[in-house]
This record gives structure tokens, sequence and C-alpha cells, in this order.
């Protein structure tokens, strides 16, 4: 199915036109019969040339009831221009196209109404001219007339052809369903209806309605009872336990935990300067109708137009949504909004809202969210309606900015190199103390900024190029060791003596770290190159040696030999055999 919303001036024939293209009457109300003119949303339905189906969402064209105009048009993807031919452009003809460039309709056909009443092509050329560097610039003119059938035929086939051209739809998409429409059924209970445009609905489904869980009870597409209906359609949606009075035009039926509803947006702005308009306007996205108070964020180059927006009532906005800004009380439509970031930073501080501005900026084009945010969770990203771009970082559920990234990889680079000058007998900060100094919420951050020359050992963030020096009392210590063990290499010191040289468990693992001293066990330790030096006296024994021999040939104990042995097979500089012997390896 494809939906497809009507536009233009009051009685220009637009609820005459879909009457003649489906058979069905759009017109619901006694009262719009009566007068002759639509005052709300119109639904009607049919079957294009090649079988598609195409649902029209009719709309008022009197400027009293342009609210209702917009409630129909936010959510289609598409839209059919009517102009009379003995008129042309008229008021509420530019009002509707502003609303379909501000939400930005590009699939649309003009059709020139009332042409066998007059000459069709200027009206045509008028309306060419007009839409030049709008989204609906170089769209498809048929002339047709309601009352006679002229050219039905061929509107039938441009329609077709527009429908063709639609991008497919994401049926795997999260719901959100704006209501355009509530009422009671009996023995059925409260049906909304509404232009479902991404994502699948299926009966029994469970989802949010103003912060409360719904059922849904039972669907209907153009008519028919569906278990399950996926976009694009006009959908009837049958809620289960929901009394009428909960629930309005402008609400949104929501999948849950997959929108987070909000009162404050920054949004890009198009179209008149903000600066002289008024700071409380209405706010036209989906189905509602909303008054916001527009705080103007003043960009150093004037353009683009960027502002924070206060909503009087929170919704479910997508951080790429298409809306606009509506002077009720001027009758006219203020600017064309795209959503930015629908959860932005206090502005508390002078010229924080200029320096927002310069950040909403660096957004660009691809409307990138992370890039503002610079740190975020991928569920709330989600929840803001905005996509992970493909160079994020990831770390756990968290989402980093690459240029973040490589910002606060810096600042750890630096946080060692401070840590190194301390003096300190420590390799490196831990990771808490690390994690605490960047302000990271998560340790799994920290740890997704870690990379090659910077490692964690031990619970420490340390660099594998550059240890911390010895402080001096230790360095000192290391050199009367190292002239203890000049005479006899193997005669590791005993525990007495590393403790009267104040040489404990963390000094000792600081000169390990450092090259100083080579450590076998927690309180063994020779000096460095003392593993190559035993290699060359064992290779002089008969191969295979017993630990004996080995003991002996070194002229230490067993205290040494077993560690010092050990460390040889595990650096395959000896082997060890099934009698426990030794030999060592060429």
């Amino acid at each position: 199915m494809h939906v497809v919303a009507t536009a233009g001036h009051v009685d220009h024939g637009k609820s005459t036109l879909v009457r003649a293209l489906t058979g069905m009457e759009p017109d619901r109300w006694a009262e719009e019969r009566r007068r002759g003119m639509t005052i709300d949303l119109g639904f009607a339905w049919t079957r294009l040339p090649g079988g598609a189906e195409i649902a029209f969402v009719d709309v008022p064209g009197h400027e009293r009831f342009v609210p209702n105009m917009l409630a129909g048009v936010g959510p289609v993807p598409a839209a059919l221009l009517v102009v009379a031919a003995d008129e042309g452009w008229m008021p509420q003809t530019a009002e509707h196209e502003a609303a379909l460039d501000a939400h930005g309709v590009t699939h649309a056909v003009l059709a020139v109404t009332r042409s066998d009443l007059a000459d069709p092509a200027p009206t045509i050329q008028q309306v060419t001219d007009r839409l030049r560097g709008t989204s609906l610039a170089g769209l498809p003119a048929v002339a047709v007339s309601g009352v006679t059938g002229a050219g039905l035929d061929a509107l039938r086939g441009r329609l077709a052809s527009l429908v063709a051209a639609l991008p497919a739809p994401d049926a795997t998409a999260p719901v959100r369903l704006w209501v355009d429409r509530a009422f009671t059924i009996r023995g059925s209970g409260t049906v909304v209806t509404g232009t479902l445009s991404a994502g699948t609905l299926r009966v029994g489904d469970e989802l949010s309605l103003n912060g409360r869980s719904v059922h849904v009870r039972g669907l209907q597409a153009l008519g028919v009872p569906h278990q399950e209906v996926s976009a694009v359609a006009r959908v009837a949606v049958n809620l289960r336990n929901v009394d009428k009075g909960d629930v309005h035009r402008g609400d949104a039926l929501l999948t849950p935990g997959r929108w987070t509803s909000t009162a404050l947006a920054d949004v890009r702005v198009g179209g008149d300067d903000l600066d002289d308009a008024p700071n409380a306007l209405v706010l036209h996205v989906g189905s509602a109708a909303v008054p916001v108070r527009v705080r103007p964020l003043h960009h150093p180059d004037k353009e683009p137009q960027f502002a924070r927006l206060t909503l009087a009532t929170p919704l479910p906005l997508d951080a790429r949504d298409r809306a606009l800004l509506r002077d009720p009380g001027g009758h006219r439509v203020v600017g064309r909004v795209t959503v930015l970031d629908t959860d932005p930073p206090p502005l508390t501080r002078r010229g924080a809202a200029a320096a927002r501005a310069t950040d909403l900026a660096a957004v660009g084009t691809e409307d990138n969210l992370l890039r503002t945010r610079r740190l975020i969770r991928a569920t709330e990203l989600r929840g803001l309606g905005a996509a992970p771009p493909p160079d994020a970082i990831r770390a756990g559920d968290w989402l980093l900015d690459p240029q973040h990234a490589a910002e606060l990889r810096e600042r750890l680079r630096k946080l060692l190199a401070n840590h190194r000058a301390t003096g300190t007998l420590e390799a490196g900060p831990t990771i808490e103390e690390a994690r605490t100094a960047l302000d990271l919420p998560d340790r799994s951050v920290l740890l997704a900024l870690i990379a090659a020359p910077l490692t964690v050992r031990d619970g420490r963030v340390v660099d594998r190029d550059a240890a911390p020096p010895l402080p001096a009392p230790v360095a000192a210590a290391i050199e009367l060791l190292a002239a203890d063990l000049a005479r006899n290499p193997f005669r590791a010191p005993e525990a007495g003596r590393l403790a009267a040289l104040g040489l404990g468990p963390r000094e000792l693992a600081a000169a390990e770290r450092t090259g100083a001293l080579l450590r076998l066990a927690e309180n063994v330790v020779l000096l460095p190159g003392a593993d190559d030096q035993a290699v060359g006296i064992l290779a002089r024994l008969e191969q295979p040696f017993t630990t004996s021999q080995a003991r002996q040939a070194l002229d230490t104990s067993r205290r040494v030999v077993l560690p010092l042995l050990a460390l040889l097979d595990r650096r395959h500089r000896t082997r060890r055999l099934p009698d426990d012997r030794r030999e060592v390896l060429s």
C-alpha cells in the first residue's frame, strides 16, 4: 500500500478529485457535506493501473483548518498538489506547499483541476515557477476535471509512476504511529488511525501510549482485517482496555523502550529569520501540534540557523525528524525544522548558546548526534532516534565519537607521563584512577581507549615503552645489591638482606619493571643477564643434567636454582625431561 496526502487551496476540488479517483466519499462529517467544504481529515483508497493500492489522506484547504491539514501531511511520504485552473496559485496553496517543503516531501504530482473551465497551461507554468527552489521543484503536472472525468486516466498513470518511485520503507524499524483519529466502536472499544510510515504492527503487540502499556486487539488496513501490517500503510488499530478519552490526535503508539519523549530539542531551522519571528510558535510534527518557546542559537556565520525549542508537551522526537514551525497568528510557516538533538546540554554559562550553535554546525548534513554528544550509551542513542555512525567506537553499551576518543587518548598519555614524573614506584595509575581522572562513566570506555604502547598490567594502565625511573633510594639499594652479586651472581640475597637495603615487594616490582633486577620469585632476585649466564654454564655440563648438578655448577641453593630453571623452561632455553632431568636447547 502507498499513502498520498492531498494539498491545496480551499474549494480547488481536492475532495472532488479524490471522490472521482476512488469512488469513495472522503468527507466523513455531515457538516462537511452540507457546507461543501472539508473541515477535517478524510480517507479514501483505490487500486491504480498496475495493481498498486493507494490510500489518500484528504486534507482541508481553508486557513482556519491548517492544523488539521498539517496533522494529515506530517507522516505521509508523498502528495497530490491540487490547483484550480481558473484561480491558480492562492494563499493556502502557498502555505500547504511550504508545509510539504518543510517536511521534505519530494514525491508529488500536480493536478490542475477545473480544466474544463479555464486553460490549464498558464496555471501549470505559474505553479512550476513558484516551486523552483523547493522540495517539490519539477513535479509532473496533469490537467483534470473532477466533474467531466477528463484527465483522470492520465492522473492515475502519473500516480502509479509516483508510488513506484517511492523509497522502500523499513519494515523492521521501531513503530511510531502518529494518531490522527480516535473513536469508539460498540463491542470493540477504542480505535485509533494513522499512517504507519515505518515498522510493522501485529495483533497482540505491546505498545507504549503516553507512558502506559497498551495492547493491539485488532488491525485493519483499507477496511480489511489483518494479523500484521507493514509500512507504509493507513491503519486502524483496536486497542485493548483504552478509553477514547485517553488518546487524542497528536499522540503516538510507540515500540516500548525505543523512543524517549522530550520537552527540549535543538534544531536546525530553514526559512524566516528567527529574530524577526515571535518566540512563541507551534511545532507541527507527525500529527502533533505543540506550542513551543523558541530560543535562537546564534551561529557566527548567521547561516544555518539553530534554535532550542521548549515544548509545552513532551513528544517522542527522532534526531532526524522533519517538522515545521508555524505562527498561527500570522497564518504562516516560519521555518522548516530538522531535529538534531532531543536531549541537549543545559545552556548555563555566558556564551553557551553560541558555543552550542558551533557544535550543532559541526553535525553537518549527516545529523551525527554522536559527534555533538561525544559519548553516549547505544541504547540512549537509539532512544533518541539516531543510528550510530559507522566509525563510532564501541565500548560495551557505550559509543564514542572517534575525534573525542583521540582527545581522550592524548589526555591518557599525558596522565601517564605525569604519573611517571612523580617518582612513584607504581608503573601507572589503576584503571579506576585513570577512569576518574578522565571523567569517564564506565571502565569499559577506558579500556576501549587503550592501544599499544599502552596496556593494562596488574590492574594498572602502563606504557610499555616508558617505565617510570626508579627513585634515588631504590636505585642506590640496587647498586649495593649489584656489588653483592658481582662476586657470586647466583647467590640471591636473603630476605633479611633485602629488608636491610629497603627493598620490599613494591621496590622489587618497580626494579623488575625497569629491568634493574631479574626477579625469579617473591624474594628471589638476580641481576639482569643472569639467565643468559646460567645457560652458558649449564651448556657445558653433560646433557641431560639433574637439578643437583645445575645447583652445584651455578654455586647456589635450591631456593634459587628451582625458580631459575623454571624460568629457563618457560623461555625455552632449557627443556625438562620426564625423569626430571633437563637439557639446554640450542
